[in-house]
């Protein structure tokens, strides 16, 4: 069984702090964050991947980085992550998502970056 899954209740929850060691240097893990286009490029984790849950939810794959890796999947505030989470896990993927989202990433000091690589703000 996986580190990151809760057993039958579906998937896990994790902290921001233990997706941060999670996906970082050294992580096994890659971080998705669902949200839309625009919420992406105001401001995200560096060394994130993309796919919005509304992609997710029409059918679309995931980015090549994501395939086959266990997922940690991160939102604004944990609401979108924990569906694309439950959706993920019905399709077999290994996947948790971030309690309190990029909200609490951001406000726990952690980096969050522009679609430039500059200083970004969670939208």
């Amino acid at each position: 069984m996986s580190l990151f899954r809760r057993g039958r209740g579906g998937p896990g929850r994790v902290s921001v702090q233990k997706a941060a060691a999670r996906t970082g240097d050294g992580g096994d893990a890659v971080l998705l964050d669902v949200r839309e286009p625009h919420e992406w490029q105001a401001g995200h984790a560096p060394g994130a991947v993309h796919l919005a849950l509304s992609a997710l939810v029409a059918g679309a794959g995931l980015p090549a980085r994501a395939q086959a890796r266990p997922l940690v999947v991160i939102c604004r505030s944990g609401n979108r992550s924990r569906q694309a989470a439950d959706l993920l896990a019905a399709r077999g993927a290994d996947a948790v998502d971030v309690i309190g989202g990029m909200r609490d990433w951001a406000a726990s000091g952690l980096p969050v970056v522009d679609a430039r690589g500059r200083n970004g703000t969670v939208a």
